[in-house]
């Protein structure tokens, strides 16, 4: 996820008609658009192909810059990125009907004499924007970059594509249970408001808010490109829509790179739980790395000191919530904070997460406090709307592909469980979402194939797609290869943490479309 309060995690500082008949028509449209049908008797009338209007559009190429304060727009102009909305079905057992837009943007390759093709990017979430992507990704492409179309992608719904909104006071469903069964009702009320308000704002949209549609978008995108096949680029929630992408259009891959692998037997809308002990580790490194710098950061000598210190700000909040600034942090909100600071393994990151540590000590000490800008950015996004369409976008993705446990029951037995050993992440992990009031699934989870020749990347610290997920996926992909990036909490690595070792293997493989003939196992780059 590109905010780290998302399920799936982030790269970015903030770094988811009756059943059978839709089933059938979706089948037979995806049928369809891999390609060719079946031979047919020279008397029978060929098949028309129901999305020829939107594999076949003309595509209107514009400048990317929507004003003068459009930090992406600039950004893309500057690597001569150019843009274009392409046009979908809203519902594609429907396809004569309401149409929405999917934003994308393209950086062209200049070496046409050994042009590899499109390579498509998602970048996680879900509900991640991408479009903003292809100028840093080709930076990390290195020379093989020239050799591709490098291409971002708005998911449905999201950022300058055709907007889900459910005007939400929050840019994220992720909460703590709080203290007790008082705490953990204030959950319940605040999910089923949540997706209330989804009902109210967005009714209309959410049936076809999902991976598989997202999937089916990719390939009017690249019909629409002119591309028989593209590659595919995928950071954390984009591992397992890659994954879905290869599983429905098997013909229409050609290079794959998952990053940060989701593994597709846990994903849904509890795929969190199992992440605790990961995030235990990623905070025993912060500290660690806190305890050094005490001198700046005033935190503790010691890692037990520094991780004492972020204990007592945990039971502050919990007694009485900590006033910063205008916000106000309690005890479902401190533990989503801290899950935020623990994505990314650099001194930068940590060191922002240092400050907001420190900040809210200072809140806990009853002093007037003006939280750091990393810490600001945070609470904006989780206690203000400024950000509700990314949580609205996320959300009605997740709940629209796995069902979740309806009754609340379910996850008070599993905080129960949980115990009081874990104060921070169990609580947010085990909590109870938007998904459990949602209504079911339109599609069955797919059912994602077993013989995909991917590139897999995946760090052993990971703390959102914890590395063993990644170990299982390639276990079921024999045809596969696993990158392991040794002795870094990090989630995503290629062209984010710095690896050579990562990124020269991920290039060759983009240049060759040869997979290593073993599994990669880089150590984490002294500094």
């Amino acid at each position: 996820m590109t905010r780290s309060t998302s399920p799936a995690g982030g790269r970015r500082p903030h770094r988811l008609v009756s059943r059978g008949a839709a089933a059938v028509a979706l089948s037979l449209a995806g049928a369809l658009a891999l390609g060719a049908a079946p031979a047919a008797p020279a008397a029978a009338r060929p098949v028309a192909d129901p999305l020829a209007r939107y594999h076949h559009q003309h595509l209107h190429w514009k400048s990317c810059l929507l004003g003068p304060d459009d930090t992406t727009g600039k950004e893309l102009e500057q690597a001569g990125a150019r843009c274009a909305d392409v046009t979908v079905p809203l519902d594609y057992t429907r396809p004569a009907g309401r149409t929405i837009t999917v934003a994308i943007s393209r950086i062209r390759g200049t070496d046409t004499a050994h042009r590899a093709g499109a390579l498509l990017l998602n970048s996680g979430g879900p509900g991640g924007q991408t479009i903003g992507d292809p100028p840093w990704v080709r930076k990390a492409m290195k020379d093989v970059a020239a050799r591709y179309d490098v291409v971002g992608v708005d998911p449905r719904f999201v950022g300058r594509s055709t907007l889900l909104d459910c005007r939400w006071p929050t840019g994220s469903m992720v909460r703590g249970a709080g203290t007790g069964r008082p705490g953990f009702d204030r959950m319940v009320s605040f999910a089923a408001d949540l997706a209330d308000r989804c009902r109210t704002h967005a009714g209309d949209l959410l049936p076809y808010a999902g991976t598989r549609n997202t999937a089916r978008d990719m390939d009017v995108i690249r019909a629409a490109l002119g591309e028989r096949r593209i590659s595919y680029l995928g950071y954390s929630y984009g591992t397992y829509l890659g994954q879905v992408y290869a599983t429905m259009f098997p013909q229409r891959v050609d290079r794959v790179v998952l990053d940060g692998v989701a593994d597709p037997a846990r994903y849904g809308p509890r795929l969190l739980r199992g992440s605790e002990e990961a995030n235990r580790h990623a905070l025993r490194g912060w500290a660690d790395w806190a305890a050094a710098h005490h001198a700046t950061y005033g935190l503790g000598r010691t890692r037990n000191a520094v991780l004492d210190t972020a204990d007592a700000v945990r039971a502050a909040a919990a007694r009485t919530p900590l006033r910063l600034g205008g916000y106000r942090v309690d005890d479902h909100v401190l533990p989503v904070v801290v899950f935020n600071g623990l994505s990314q393994d650099n001194p930068r990151a940590y060191g922002d997460f240092a400050q907001g540590v420190r900040d809210l000590r200072r809140a806990a000490e009853r002093r007037t406090v003006t939280p750091s800008p990393w810490l600001a950015s945070a609470l904006e996004f989780l206690l203000t709307g400024h950000a509700s369409a990314y949580g609205s976008a996320q959300t009605s993705i997740l709940c629209g592909d796995v069902a979740a446990p309806r009754d609340p029951e379910t996850y008070w037995r599993d905080l129960r469980r949980a115990g009081t050993g874990d104060r921070l992440f169990a609580p947010v992990t085990d909590n109870i979402s938007p998904c459990a009031f949602w209504d079911p699934p339109r599609e069955r989870p797919t059912t994602v194939r077993d013989d995909l020749p991917a590139l897999l990347v995946n760090a052993t610290g990971d703390p959102r797609t914890i590395y063993r997920g990644a170990e299982s996926v390639r276990h079921r992909w024999p045809s596969s290869r696993l990158v392991t990036l040794r002795g870094a909490d990090q989630h995503a690595v290629y062209g984010v943490f710095g690896s050579p070792c990562v990124d020269t293997t991920v290039n060759t493989y983009l240049a060759t479309g040869r997979l290593p003939a073993r599994d990669v196992t880089c150590a984490r780059p002294t500094t």
